[in-house]
């Protein structure tokens, strides 16, 4: 029998080289779609053990012909379009880039896939960011109108919609996961939790004095992108295609990140060291997402493994390697 194929956008990123692994190990031929850089950067992809197994294309998600191009060639089994402008910050100094990408970059893949590989199933990662600040009894399932507060979700909320078209208009096999936030040891430093994670391990080496935060009043459903990546994969083997909250269902603030962290490497007063800049802080702030994920519970048999503690403290044990070395 010959190997399932699949193409994975945005593979060097946090999710990808997590969900490269998972599908190696299920005997996938896994092809990773990268932008046409001089000199890419395959550092998570070597982290998890993956670059020397994946057959890389290049690619542009702004340049439909380059996705038509490459659908062509490889007529994929499997798309996970992980690929995004996913910096939530970012989005409001970069509204028309995180658009062309976010947006627009869904649309170019749907046409492609459409027009070269119908038959193939796609998993969107979608966000819990759509929600905004809506919920129902303080907690975010399906159910619950989006309200994006961001140019980000805006953005995601687009793809999200173009998505269910292509299933609805066209009999495409087009699942959208809305992922709430989930970390690992290759989150990018520009995220919070990266940023708390290698901040205090920084202060712990004595190679940094302080950390530099905005509002950490914000509370968060943390999971695991290891865990997330299962989740990705049991949607696009079920005998239809539908949309899932992925989440774990427990809520924690980012103070509590920061005392987990910091605990972790015998700080208990990690108050000593934070300072607070306006200037993080954003024009509208998501107070709270809280994601009920009962429906990819009973429908997909998934679960999470990894908790809130384990999760910040496998990034704490990573950073304190990477940088004591």
């Amino acid at each position: 029998m010959a190997k399932k194929t699949a193409l994975v956008t945005g593979i060097l990123g946090q999710d990808g080289p997590y969900l490269a692994r998972l599908l190696l190990d299920k005997g996938y031929k896994v092809y990773g779609l990268i932008r046409r850089y001089s000199n890419p950067n395959f550092g998570n992809t070597d982290y998890l053990g993956v670059t020397n197994d994946v057959e890389f294309v290049t690619g542009d998600m702004t340049d439909e012909k380059s996705l038509m191009t490459i659908f062509k060639l490889i007529t994929p089994d499997e798309v996970y379009n992980l690929a995004a402008q996913s910096f939530v910050g970012v989005s409001w100094e970069q509204p028309k880039t995180t658009t062309e990408i976010n947006s627009l970059g869904v649309l170019y893949l749907l046409n492609a896939m459409r027009s070269f590989a119908p038959n193939a199933r796609l998993f969107q990662a979608s966000t819990g960011d759509l929600f905004g600040n809506n919920n129902i009894n303080g907690i975010q399932n399906e159910d619950v109108p989006f309200k994006p507060r961001s140019p980000y979700a805006v953005s995601k909320l687009y793809a999200y919609w173009m998505t269910v078209n292509f299933r609805e208009s066209y009999g495409m096999f087009c699942c959208n996961g809305l992922l709430f936030n989930h970390e690992s040891p290759i989150r990018g430093q520009e995220f919070v939790t990266r940023k708390i994670s290698s901040g205090a391990v920084k202060i712990k080496l004595g190679l940094a004095d302080e950390l530099i935060l905005g509002n950490i009043d914000g509370r968060r459903d943390w999971g695991f992108a290891g865990d997330y990546v299962e989740a990705m994969w049991l949607m696009l083997q079920h005998e239809r295609p539908d949309d899932y909250v992925i989440a774990t269902g427990e809520i924690h603030s980012i103070r509590e990140f920061l005392d987990t962290a910091f605990r972790r490497l015998g700080i208990n007063d990690w108050g000593r060291y934070v300072r607070f800049d306006s200037k993080f802080s954003r024009p509208t702030e998501v107070y709270t997402l809280w994601g009920n994920s009962e429906k990819a519970n009973k429908t997909l048999g998934w679960y999470p493994k990894a908790r809130f503690e384990a999760i910040v403290h496998m990034m704490v044990d990573a950073d304190l390697e990477r940088l004591s070395a």
